[in-house]
C-alpha cells in the first residue's frame, strides 16, 4: 500500500506572482473546459426560444431600421455615398459581436462562481469563452449581410481578406476591457451597472452610426483612442469599398489594444489568487 502511494504523482499549485503573466501553455492545456464553456453558451442562448437562432439577427437588423429612420432619413447623415441600411448593418455586425463579448467576459468569473470555489484550472478560461461563443452570432448575423450587398449590388473589395484581422482586433479589444471588468467585478459588484452605460456610451463614440470622415483631420488620431473605428471601418472598406482606415489610426488603435491587453492580463493574474475566496 505504502508504494503505490509512494508512486502517486503530486500535483502541487502554488500561488502566481504578484505581477506575472497568465500561462497561455496552462490555458491550452484546458481547452476541452474552454470548449464546454463555448458550447453550453451557446445552447443556452438559444434554449427553449421560439426564434431560435433568428435572435442573432434580429437584434442589430432592428438596430439598422432605427438608425436608417432616424439618421438616415431624418437627420440625413452622410453616408460617404453607400445606401444607409447597409452603411449602418456592415458597422453592428462587429460592435453587436463586441458589446456581447465585452458584457458576457465582464460578468463571466461572478456568474461561474460555483465552479470556481469547486475546482482548480485557469480562471482566464472563462472570461476567454464569450470570445468564442459569440462567433456563432456573428456567423449568422453576416449571412444577411452578404444577401444585403448582393440586393445592393456591392461588390467586396480585395480588402475583404483582411476581415479576418478586424474580427481578431474586435476579439482582443472585448477581451482587454473584459479581463479589467471580470476581475474587478469580482471585488466591485457595482461594475456591472457600469457595463451598460459604457456600452452604450461606446456605442455614439464609434462611426456606426455615421462616418469617420465627419471627424476633423486634426481630431483623427485622437478617435483613434476608440479600437472599434478601426474595426468598424475595416470591415466598410473590406465589404463596401469605402475608403480604407487611416493607417495611423489603426496602430494607434491596435497601441491601445495592446496596451489594455497586458495591462488586464497581468491584472487578472495578480488578483485570480483571491477569486475563490471572494467571489
Amino acid at each position: 500500500m505504502s508504494d503505490v502511494i509512494e508512486s502517486t504523482p503530486i500535483t502541487v499549485i502554488k500561488p502566481s506572482g504578484k505581477w506575472s503573466f497568465p500561462s497561455f501553455r496552462e490555458v491550452w492545456k484546458y481547452r476541452e473546459l474552454l470548449y464546454f464553456l463555448v458550447w453550453r453558451d451557446v445552447k443556452v442562448r438559444y434554449k427553449q426560444t421560439i426564434l431560435g437562432a433568428a435572435w442573432a439577427v434580429i437584434q442589430p437588423f432592428f438596430t439598422m431600421v432605427v438608425f436608417s429612420i432616424f439618421f438616415g432619413r431624418f437627420a440625413k447623415v452622410p453616408t460617404d455615398g453607400l445606401p444607409y441600411p447597409i452603411f449602418a448593418y456592415s458597422a453592428l455586425i462587429p460592435w453587436h459581436y463586441f458589446a456581447h463579448a465585452l458584457s458576457q467576459s465582464g460578468q463571466s468569473l461572478v456568474r461561474e462562481q460555483r465552479l470556481i470555489t469547486k475546482v482548480y484550472f485557469p480562471r482566464l478560461v472563462i472570461p476567454l469563452a464569450p470570445m468564442f461563443s459569440g462567433l456563432v452570432d456573428f456567423a449568422i448575423a453576416f449571412i444577411l449581410l452578404i444577401a444585403m450587398m448582393i440586393w445592393y449590388g456591392i461588390k467586396p473589395t480585395i480588402g475583404i481578406l483582411a476581415l479576418p484581422l478586424w474580427t481578431i482586433l474586435a476579439m482582443m479589444t472585448a477581451l482587454a476591457v473584459g479581463t479589467w471588468l471580470s476581475a474587478l467585478n469580482v471585488k466591485y459588484r457595482d461594475v456591472r451597472y457600469t457595463i451598460p452605460f459604457l456600452t452604450q456610451l461606446w456605442l455614439f463614440s464609434t462611426p456606426i452610426a455615421y462616418s469617420s470622415s465627419i471627424v476633423p483631420e486634426r481630431w483623427r488620431a485622437l478617435y483613434g483612442l476608440n479600437p472599434m473605428v478601426g474595426v468598424v471601418e475595416g470591415f466598410r472598406w473590406g465589404l463596401l469599398g469605402k475608403a480604407p482606415p487611416s493607417m495611423t489610426m489603426v496602430l494607434i488603435s491596435a497601441g491601445v489594444v495592446l496596451v489594455l491587453l497586458i495591462g488586464g492580463l497581468v491584472y487578472f493574474r495578480r488578483t485570480e489568487r483571491t477569486f475563490a475566496d471572494i467571489v
